[in-house]
């Protein structure tokens, strides 16, 4: 056979790459968002337009968290500067990724808003919880003098209570015996043996004291007199009674 009778070996055609569409190719969509997404701000730092989606998504969360209100989409948009539709696909994304049952909060569509909130199956769990919680401290005036009092002059009883302040108070230390900020100490070894009352560390912890001796000194309040007690200067001194006229003396009858 010669030569020329061999087949003859086709040789490999360079075929030129294939070229897809923006954001057809997996490759290609990233950098397709990145481009549309991330512009970038003053000195290099992304704009509020150009958040990432990972950045979206916690903002538009934080902003749900910390409003009393429920937020409407064109607010949260507007806010954010964002495309309407890349706050709705980050609230429908927040709303999937909290109604999974190891989240005990849920964002939920509220008078044409977003809101956060507890899931209904919980209610009754953090009611429960929140009923065993110690309630605010809130003290009228006359509870704080009364407090203030019992602090400086421990152990003191009721009556001299009573006499510092001017007024009656029995219901004041009731008030301070139920919040655990005083407790009876004993009675006084005096006619009647009144109970005596000090602090307990409930009231340093309210106050955030170290002990008792932390409580500022009466000299920094440049306190001479109890509140209720009037200053000196504040009453005018009585003036005498005036005395009545001299009368005059009964003339001599004449001899």
């Amino acid at each position: 056979m010669n030569s020329s009778e061999l087949p003859k070996q086709e040789e490999p055609v360079e075929t030129p790459p294939e070229t897809h569409p923006a954001g057809d190719s997996p490759e290609a969509a990233p950098a397709a968002d990145a481009a549309q997404f991330i512009e970038a701000g003053p000195e290099g730092q992304p704009s509020a337009e150009g958040m990432e989606d990972a950045e979206l998504l916690a903002v538009v969360e934080a902003a749900i968290y910390v409003t009393e209100e429920p937020l409407t989409l064109e607010q949260i948009a507007a806010a954010l500067d964002q495309p309407r539709e890349r706050i709705a696909a980050a609230l429908d994304q927040l709303i999937a990724g909290h109604a999974r049952p190891e989240r005990g909060i849920s964002i939920r569509e509220v008078a044409g808003g977003y809101k956060m909130g507890t899931k209904p199956e919980h209610h009754d769990a953090v009611r429960a919880f929140v009923k065993r919680l110690k309630p605010p401290l809130k003290l009228s005036m006359a509870a704080l003098e009364t407090l203030a009092v019992i602090a400086y002059k421990q152990p003191i009883t009721s009556p001299e209570i009573m006499e510092i302040r001017g007024v009656q108070g029995a219901s004041v230390l009731k008030t301070l015996l139920d919040r655990k900020l005083i407790v009876p100490a004993g009675r006084k070894q005096v006619v009647g043996k009144p109970v005596l009352y000090k602090t307990t560390k409930d009231f340093l912890l309210q106050f955030g004291l170290k002990d008792l001796a932390e409580l500022p000194t009466l000299k920094e309040f440049d306190v001479e007199e109890t509140p209720s007690q009037p200053s000196a200067a504040a009453v005018p001194p009585e003036e005498p009674p005036a005395e009545p006229p001299a009368e005059a003396p009964a003339p001599a009858e004449a001899e």
